[in-house]
């Protein structure tokens, strides 16, 4: 049984890019996180030109004429040897020392000067050019505001004499716990409320008292509360995990980000059978195929699926026996659906190693069979129903179709099918049903797939008549999405919509063991969704 798990299709196998080991799935280096840039260190600056600004702008115009780095030119050991000399020279100079080094940041002179300090600290550490940094999408201005933020905080630990250098990091630690309140979360808190924790121990030994044991806690139960996770504390955001920051425009109390590494349920123990089932719109199996590098092998091996559902297929009839073909011992059950009204449209398949007793195509109504949407397939103890739900359109010129005709009939249908045996619904349902389920439900309030119609449908038609939302049962609280558009790199800042689903009878309700996404499965632009059922 564990030879047919190695993948569902020899044509994976043929990759050539699968000649290496798996894909390392762990954690990489920490990105830092998005947010506004919270006030810089304040000093004292001169708005009038000096004879050593005059001269500091001929060494920069001679950085500019020569193709070097800007860390190859004798004035910036100078100012290395001297930093001071940053704080005199004007907005023009440092705006334009920073486009020389690769960071055209904006702001007021502080910040620029900020800036420049940091950029300068990196070469003495012998870190990589901010360069680099600029074409990672989690690396922005904010992100540099935030960092040069941290290091202006830490020199002020080193030298504090006096109240106003407590009060400044006081205000500092205020603006953070006001980005906390507002949903957001920033990668300098637990350093803040490190070095809160250093003044007020300094302070209160100036002064002649004991450390006070109440500043020591200042903040820390704050930032716990943010990133607690079905009470564990999750890791670090990882610039490789993009879904485990909240990229929602309207946060709720409580809300914390899906992180599948924390969140997943492990296997279960003992004698007990379960069977796992996956689900994936993959938007062009053919194209997927043709994807060099695509991690079947590897998903097939770390997930160790029993059934395969797949929607968009977009496959013809004509494809189908070569894919047939093409199936490894132990998934040599699959069954296809394909749309006869618009060729290479939509699709649905279930591919499994587990022999149903029936299979059934469409719904039984004509009317709603030619897209080729539904396959349903019966096994011991439930139906298995993998579908791809109709999206209401640009200018929602199908939405009446899909509110009034296709959702009921889907609902009638798998009704029936549950006076017999409980049912498993699963696919992408075109619909993401609250706000939690969408990053910007103001903007997508006549959007195809989050209309207040298609919401209502969604409830009225399914979890009102018994059938439950696995995902979000297990995960109340949870930002979790299965869709990102190509557009806008919206998978890189997880700006997604959660369309796919497992929905199940409330009689089996209380036998899922976990539901679960897949958001670190590339390949299309959904991202398959598990669910581990106790039979």
């Amino acid at each position: 049984m564990n030879q047919a798990l190695q993948l569902g299709f020899r044509t994976f196998i043929n990759l050539s890019s699968f000649a290496a080991g798996p894909r390392n799935f762990g954690i990489g280096r920490l990105a830092p996180l998005r947010g506004k840039g919270m006030g810089s260190k304040r000093r004292s600056f001169s708005n009038s030109s000096s004879v050593a600004d005059q001269n500091i702008d001929k060494k920069l115009k001679g950085v500019i004429d020569n193709d070097n780095p800007i860390s190859d030119k004798p004035f910036l050991k100078d100012i290395m040897d001297d930093p001071s000399k940053i704080e005199a020279m004007t907005v023009q100079q440092l705006r334009t020392a920073l486009r020389t080094a690769g960071i055209p940041i904006k702001g007021l002179k502080r910040d620029l000067v900020s800036a420049l300090q940091s950029y300068l600290a990196k070469e003495i550490d012998g870190e990589s050019s901010l360069l680099t940094d600029k074409q990672d999408p989690f690396n922005s201005d904010d992100s540099i505001s935030l960092r040069v933020e941290e290091r202006a905080i830490e020199d002020q630990v080193q030298d504090v004499n006096t109240t106003p250098e407590v009060c400044r990091v006081q205000r500092s630690t205020r603006t953070v716990k006001q980005l906390q309140i507002k949903g957001e979360t920033v990668e300098v808190d637990a350093k803040i409320v490190s070095i809160e924790q250093k003044l007020s121990v300094k302070t209160d030994r100036a002064a002649g008292r004991k450390p006070s044991q109440t500043k020591r806690k200042v903040s820390s139960d704050l930032y716990s509360n943010n990133v607690r996770a079905e009470n564990r504390v999750t890791p670090p955001v990882n610039q490789n995990e993009p879904w485990t920051i909240i990229a929602h425009k309207k946060p709720q109390k409580g809300w914390i980000a899906y992180n599948p590494r924390t969140m997943r349920r492990p296997p279960s123990m003992g004698n007990t059978k379960v069977v796992k089932v996956l689900s994936w719109n993959v938007n062009g199996l053919r194209a997927l195929l043709k994807v060099e590098g695509f991690p079947a092998l590897e998903l097939a091996k770390r997930e160790n699926f029993d059934v395969l559902c797949l929607q968009e297929t977009k496959l013809q009839e004509k494809d189908v026996e070569s894919v047939k073909q093409s199936l490894i011992e132990g998934y040599e059950n699959s069954f296809w659906t394909c749309s006869h009204s618009k060729l290479g449209y939509s699709g649905t398949a279930i591919i499994s190693r587990i022999k149903p007793l029936s299979v059934r195509y469409g719904l039984g109504i004509s009317d709603h069979d030619s897209e080729g949407r539904v396959v349903t397939a019966e096994f011991d103890t439930f139906y298995l129903l993998s579908v791809y739900v109709p999206n209401s359109g640009d200018g929602l010129k199908r939405l009446t179709y899909r509110i009034t005709e296709w959702d009921p009939s889907l609902s009638n249908y798998i009704k029936e099918l549950e006076k017999s045996k409980p049912v498993i619904l699963t696919g992408d349902l075109n619909c993401a049903h609250e706000e939690i389920d969408i990053h910007d439900p103001a903007g997508n309030k006549r959007s195809a797939g989050f209309t207040i119609e298609e919401r209502q449908s969604f409830g009225t038609n399914f979890l009102s008549k018994g059938f439950v939302d696995t995902f979000r049962k297990q995960h109340p609280g949870v930002v979790g999405y299965t869709y990102w558009g190509y557009r806008h790199g919206a998978r890189k800042t997880n700006k997604g919509w959660r369309l796919d689903y497992f929905l199940v009878s409330e009689a089996i309700a209380d036998d899922v063991h976990d539901s679960y996404i897949l958001p670190d499965v590339m390949g299309s632009d959904h991202c398959p969704i598990g669910l581990t059922l106790k039979v």
